[in-house]
């Protein structure tokens, strides 16, 4: 008896997912705007953009608190040091910890890979009256008058950046 029963509650198993699927697939091609719909037109991604921007702080981090996150990261191995977030693909900017001091790079996958330094500090005298002014405006790509963060791209700007609540939680790691 089972060996009736089980194939025939597999085949209406199979048999209601093929018409849900069917079923899916007919009321898209009824209705294409239900896809379009769900997605941004690019005046909606500027104005979302804009206002991301707007909300980003843009006190400096000052001094103290740059030179606590060069002491930590000095304390750090080579090749590790503050990501913004450990997953796979693009995981933003990074501060990492090599046998000269420290560089700013995008980091990829959890911190397996990182991108061609995108700037060097040797000395905790660089690296803190470079940091102190920086903010999280600044950091995010948005401030053309900081050269070393700036970006026109529009995916690379405020995408997994570092702000001082990524650079705080770093330091509040044992």
């Amino acid at each position: 008896m089972a060996a009736t029963i089980i194939p025939l509650i597999a085949l209406a198993i199979i048999v209601f997912v093929l018409w849900v699927a069917i079923r899916a697939t007919i009321q898209a091609r009824r209705n294409p705007q239900a896809i379009e719909s769900t997605t941004r037109s690019e005046e909606d991604r500027r104005r979302v953009s804009e206002f991301l921007r707007d909300a980003l702080d843009k006190r400096p981090l000052g001094a103290p608190l740059a030179e606590r996150i060069w002491r930590k990261l000095m304390a750090e191995e080579p090749n590790h040091g503050v990501i913004y977030d450990f997953h796979r693909d693009f995981c933003g900017h990074g501060l990492i910890r090599t046998e000269g001091g420290v560089m700013l790079a995008d980091v990829q996958d959890g911190g397996v890979y990182f991108g061609t330094p995108i700037a060097e500090w040797a000395t905790e005298s660089e690296f803190v009256a470079f940091f102190a002014r920086q903010s999280d405006f600044s950091m995010s790509g948005w401030d053309a008058g900081e050269p070393v963060f700036f970006t026109d791209d529009d995916w690379y700007r405020n995408n997994q950046r570092l702000t001082r609540a990524v650079l705080e939680r770093y330091l509040s790691r044992l």
